[in-house]
């Protein structure tokens, strides 16, 4: 037990120490945190921006609808009696027909088309059925649902008024993957800064080394100090990392709410949120933590007394 606490100690004190260097080079320490700051807030606001989006678009798949292009050659006793079939199957919510007269006044109804339409003998439109399916399905389920009633004898083309959607999880997949490859670049320019700002810290205090290690002190005893320094630069850097997030996050809420009000959905631009603050301010930490660590390791070593 005495040990243990013999340990705790040395570590608060090499904590407490770090953080006292630090605040006694204001400037040049928060240069440094603000350094950090930057490269942790630009992956952490865009990784951000793409989880508000894919929250926005999820609800987007439950409003698919199938559309139903049958034979031009069915009456119209016929496809009504064909989508009250389609209605009783278990995947599907409703079915609505859409006669070739309706489907005519409403294309009439877009403007502009009134006198093409008059050049026409007679309605060129099919008959249509529009499926709407439960809300609980899949992606792929909807696809599958689509492929077995265009195989129905008397639909001519099964059209699923999704694929738009599944483009734009295909692109924001593309994103993601970019946003995390970016990422990476910045969390080694941190692992750089904190490396090369703990190297001149190192070579600063060489005399202060070289006359502990000539007293027995051991590497470790010696590292443990420039360790701290490192985890106080990401903690830095993260605290300010979240900062500009969050601020950014309160620039764009008013547009986003303008934009939103548009297209009628919700205008809620989602924050970090404790959990999120906490894993930057803990990658932060720990990418200060390898950054002096590497340079510790590799400087510190070199330094011996003759």
């Amino acid at each position: 037990m005495t040990r243990l606490r013999a340990w705790a100690a040395d570590h608060l004190r090499a904590c407490v120490s770090a953080l006292g260097r630090l605040s006694r080079s204001r400037l040049a320490s928060g240069m440094t945190a603000a350094v950090l700051g930057i490269a942790l807030a630009l992956p952490s606001a865009f990784l951000l921006l793409l989880q508000n989006l894919e929250a926005s678009t999820d609800g987007w798949e439950r409003g698919a609808r199938i559309s139903l292009f049958l034979q031009d050659s069915l009456e119209e006793a016929r496809y009504r009696a064909l989508a009250a079939e389609f209605a009783e199957h278990d995947e599907i919510r409703e079915t609505r027909v859409v006669t070739p007269d309706e489907a005519l006044d409403e294309f009439q109804a877009l403007g502009g088309t009134e006198v093409a339409l008059d050049l026409l003998d007679e309605n060129p439109l099919p008959p249509l059925i529009i499926v709407t399916p439960v809300p609980d399905l899949s992606a792929q389920e909807l696809e599958q649902l689509t492929l077995g009633l265009g195989e129905h004898a008397d639909v001519e083309q099964a059209r699923l008024d999704l694929e738009w959607v599944q483009r734009l999880h295909a692109i924001m997949d593309l994103v993601r993957r970019g946003i995390w490859l970016v990422a990476a670049l910045l969390a080694m320019t941190v692992i750089l800064v904190v490396g090369n700002t703990i190297r001149l810290a190192i070579e600063n205090r060489r005399e202060e080394i070289v006359i502990a290690k000539l007293i027995g002190a051991t590497n470790a005893f010696i590292r443990r100090p420039f360790l701290y320094e490192g985890a106080w630069y990401g903690l830095g850097g993260g605290l300010l990392a979240a900062l500009l997030v969050e601020l950014g996050r309160a620039a764009l809420t008013g547009p986003v709410r303008q934009l939103s009000a548009l297209y009628d959905a919700e205008g809620l631009l989602r924050g970090l949120g404790f959990s999120g603050v906490g894993l930057v301010l803990l990658c932060g930490v720990l990418l200060g933590l390898l950054g002096s660590w590497l340079a510790v390791g590799r400087h510190l070593a070199a330094i011996e007394p003759r």
